[in-house]
This record gives structure tokens, C-alpha cells and sequence, in this order.
């Protein structure tokens, strides 16, 4: 093979490697996962104890103190604060900048076995309560409102979680939650009176309907080769089944029920904890979330199906609204964006076109169009950067600076050709003079924004991806400067 046909062959293997970048990238921009704002960590849990009855000062001493000292035993605590209420204890525990998401699942384990070994120095009461919340980082990019007229609350929640079951087959889907459902309480009220006429005691009822309603292992009894489990049955099957518990006996040895002396009735929790409406009717609310890394958008596009699908099935009257759908803002700021990509680089080929010619204009046109393929697809590759406000801003900020290396790299190659001098060897001088230089320069660019990406605090995990963008797009824009640009510049 001689050198002509070599080159030929070289050539060609470039050009399959470009064809390749672009479809790449388009790959990759459309299955990139796409979010409105940036993931970030929030390095905080609760430590919540109840402990009925105690006074501010009790839970002070018997429940808060000795979970701030098992709090304290975290080499990765930040700081601990701490409020005890009369009957409550919250412990607010801050954890160290420097862990991530990807740390800190780990840390809340080793918090939550700290809360489990001090459970024992606990009143017996609050014993075994604690409960840890962690779970604050969770945005629902999608709000919806059931409601529904002529239809009770408990209906419209039973449809609710109905609904709730569905959608968390859906694509991306992390987390359902249910907000304002109303839930049925069941109120039994005793009368004194009657209890002090027919001299039965309140609090043996309490015992016997606690010793009533629980679950109990009855133990196994062998019957051939087999092992039976016995499972006794001295629960109650509903809330009128109380009524027929048996209290005492009156003075003429008649046997008392539960019914001679309370009633029952079922209501909702008065007052509610919380209460939503929508269009003035009393609504439940449904809190959709997207997994961790995952595509808002096509989160969307599979709950919006799944609606549709179930729709057959929705009783009639029974209405599902939307209060937020983020998809459609991350559409619109995503097609924003591109229009504006479109339109820069437009622009900057226009420019080009009228300052250095049309050949050079196109030739450094291709180059940035090929650097911002090449981009989105080491944002897939990378994973951990997504399609959101801050990364597309470090593109746009960075659009300015990627035609830059190739710039200087064409106009040496188009100075040394317009001389006279032969192509091949202007290529390589353009290369070898300017190379280090460009890096350099490209470096100081990326070095400038090395403080924001790469901070410990909660600013440079929101910010993280602006450094990533930058450091991405100006790296490939220094290589395709060096490599694509002389290449297509030999061809004019």
C-alpha cells in the first residue's frame, strides 16, 4: 500500500469516526436523563421518639440525651441539634459536607444502627419508637388531585391507592405518595355513667380489647409427618365485632357486652392534619417522584400512558387533575435550548463565513457541531450527569470558547496556504506551534471554574455538572482542534 492509498484509508477511518460521534450524540441527547434542576444531596435526617405522656423536661433527659450521645459516636457528623415537646423528641442530625449520594446511604445506615443499640436505655414506652427520616431529597415532578363529587373520602382514597399501586409500574418511577387522604378512624366512646352503674372497671376494658386485638404465634402440633401451624383466631374481624366482647357480669349474674355500655362510629381523623382542594372540592393528592438518575420526561410520557390506560377503568364522576407536571417544563427548557444551540451556531458559521470565507466557515461549523455531539455522549457514557438547567448553561457558556482552538488552528494553516507554501506541511506546523499553547489556554478556562464543581458544600453538588460540562466540552474542543480541524482543513 503506498502512501497516497494509505492516506485514503485514513481518511476514511476519520470520517467513520466522526459519523459515528454524531450519531452518538444524538443517541445520547435522547436518552440522556433529563431533569428540571440538578440532583443534590440533603445531608440532614430526623430522629424522631414519642413518648406519650412525658413532660418537655422527662423526654429531655430519658430520650433526647441519650440519642444525642449515640449521635455523637458518628465520625461523620457535622452537628447534632435537638428539641424535646412534651411527648416528643426530634434530633436533628447534620452530617459532614465532603459525603455525596453516593456516601450517604451508607452513613444513614450506621445512624440507624446507633438509634437500634440505644433503644435499650430508653423508657420503656419509647422504647423500640425512634423513627429516622432521611428521605427529604425526593422532588415529585408530578402533582396530581383526585377528586371526585358525590363520592366519600374513604372511596376516593381506596381509588387513590389504587392508583398509587399502577403507577409505580411505570418507567422511572422512584416513589408514589399519598397527601391529604383522610383516614377512617374508628371511635368507641364509654359511657361512665353506665360503667359506674353497673360497677364495671374502664381500664380492665382497655386490657381485654388490647389482649383481644393482637397477632400471636399458637405454635405447631404434628400430625403424620406433617408440622401444623395453629393460627388462633382471637381477633376482631370488624369494628362492630367489639361490641360483642364480653366486659363483666351485673348483679343478677347477666352477662355484659361491650355494647351495654359504649357505641361505636366511624369517622375521619378530626382535625385533619392536612387538607387540599381543587377547584373548591376536597381533593387527595398524588406525589410522583423520579428515580435517581432517571428521565423526568420519559417518566412522564409512561404515567401519562398508564392514565390512559386505566382510564376504562375510573369510575365515572371521579376526575384526576394535574396541579405540577414538570415533564412539560423540562421539554420546553430543553427545546429552549437547542433552538438557541441552533442559533448560536448559525451565527457563529455566518460570522466565520464573512471573516475567513465559506470553506473556513463550514469547516469550523462541522467542528463545533461534532465537539457538542461529542459532548452529550460522554455526558451518557458518564452517568452521573444529567440534562438539566446547569449543565445546559455550562453549554451555552461554554459555546462561546469551543471555536476558539479551531479558530487559531485554521487561521495558521490558512495564513501558511495563502503564502504559497505546500498544504501538508502548513497542517503540521499549524499543529505543532499551537498545540501546547491551546491547552494551556483550555486549561485556564476549565481552572477557572474548578472552584464552583469541584466544592465539598451544597453549592458545588448543585453546581457540579457546570464544572463537568465545561471541562468536557473545552477538552474535546482542544482534541477535535488538533485532530478534526488540520484534517478537514487538508481536504479544502
Amino acid at each position: 500500500m503506498n502512501l497516497g492509498e494509505l492516506t485514503v484509508q485514513k481518511n476514511r477511518i476519520a470520517f467513520v469516526s466522526m459519523a459515528l460521534i454524531v450519531v452518538g450524540g444524538i443517541l445520547a441527547y435522547q436518552r440522556m436523563g433529563r431533569l428540571e434542576d440538578p440532583e443534590f444531596t440533603i445531608k440532614e435526617a430526623l430522629v424522631i421518639t414519642p413518648y406519650p405522656g412525658a413532660s418537655a423536661e422527662d423526654v429531655a433527659r430519658e430520650v433526647t440525651n441519650p440519642i444525642e450521645i449515640a449521635v455523637q459516636q458518628l465520625g461523620q457528623l457535622k452537628r447534632v441539634e435537638s428539641e424535646s415537646s412534651r411527648g416528643r423528641s426530634v434530633v436533628s442530625v447534620v452530617i459532614k459536607d465532603e459525603f455525596d449520594k453516593h456516601s450517604i446511604p451508607q452513613v444513614w445506615d450506621e445512624l440507624r444502627r446507633k438509634i437500634a443499640d440505644v433503644q435499650r436505655q430508653l423508657p420503656p414506652s419509647a422504647r423500640g419508637q425512634s423513627m429516622v427520616v432521611d428521605d427529604f431529597g425526593d422532588v415529585y415532578g408530578i402533582f396530581l388531585a383526585i377528586t371526585g363529587e358525590g363520592y366519600s373520602q374513604q372511596e376516593l382514597r381506596r381509588y387513590a391507592e389504587f392508583l398509587r399501586r399502577e403507577l409505580l409500574l411505570a418507567t422511572n418511577v422512584k416513589k408514589v405518595d399519598l397527601f391529604s387522604e383522610q383516614q377512617e378512624l374508628v371511635y368507641l366512646e364509654i359511657s361512665r355513667q353506665r360503667l359506674a352503674r353497673l360497677g364495671l372497671n374502664e381500664d380492665e376494658i382497655y386490657a381485654q380489647l388490647q389482649a383481644r386485638n393482637v397477632v400471636a404465634d399458637g405454635g405447631r402440633v404434628q400430625v403424620g409427618d406433617e408440622h401444623l401451624a395453629l393460627d388462633p383466631k382471637g381477633g376482631f374481624n370488624s369494628a362492630d365485632e367489639m361490641l360483642e366482647l364480653v366486659v363483666g357480669n351485673d348483679s343478677q349474674g347477666r352477662q355484659l357486652v361491650l355494647r351495654d355500655v359504649a357505641t361505636i362510629e366511624r369517622a375521619d381523623r378530626d382535625p385533619p392534619r392536612r387538607i387540599l382542594k381543587y377547584d373548591g372540592q376536597q381533593a387527595i393528592g398524588l406525589g410522583i417522584s423520579t428515580v435517581q438518575g432517571g428521565n423526568v420526561v420519559t417518566m412522564g410520557q409512561a404515567v401519562r400512558q398508564k392514565l390512559n390506560d386505566l382510564k376504562r377503568n375510573q369510575p365515572i364522576g371521579i376526575e384526576i387533575e394535574e396541579i405540577n407536571f414538570q415533564p412539560e417544563a423540562v421539554t420546553a427548557a430543553t427545546g429552549d435550548f437547542i433552538f438557541n444551540l441552533i442559533k448560536a451556531v448559525t451565527i457563529v458559521i455566518v460570522v466565520l463565513m464573512f471573516a475567513m470565507g465559506l470553506r473556513t466557515g463550514l469547516i469550523i461549523g462541522m467542528v463545533l457541531f461534532l465537539t457538542i455531539m461529542a459532548t452529550f455522549l460522554v455526558m451518557y457514557l458518564d452517568g452521573d450527569i444529567l440534562m438539566e438547567r446547569i449543565s445546559l448553561g455550562a453549554l451555552i457558556i461554554a459555546l462561546c470558547m469551543l471555536t476558539d482552538n479551531a479558530i487559531i488552528i485554521i487561521e495558521g494553516i490558512k495564513v501558511g496556504i495563502e503564502a504559497g507554501r505546500e498544504k501538508m506541511e502548513v497542517v503540521r506546523e499549524a499543529v505543532t506551534n499551537n498545540q501546547w499553547s491551546l491547552f494551556g489556554a483550555t486549561a485556564i478556562a476549565v481552572i477557572a471554574f474548578a472552584a464552583i464543581g469541584l466544592s465539598n458544600d451544597s453549592t458545588g453538588e448543585y453546581c457540579n455538572s457546570l464544572f463537568w460540562v465545561i471541562f468536557i466540552s473545552l477538552t474535546l474542543s482542544w482534541i477535535s482542534a488538533i485532530t478534526i480541524t488540520p484534517l478537514l482543513s487538508s481536504l479544502r
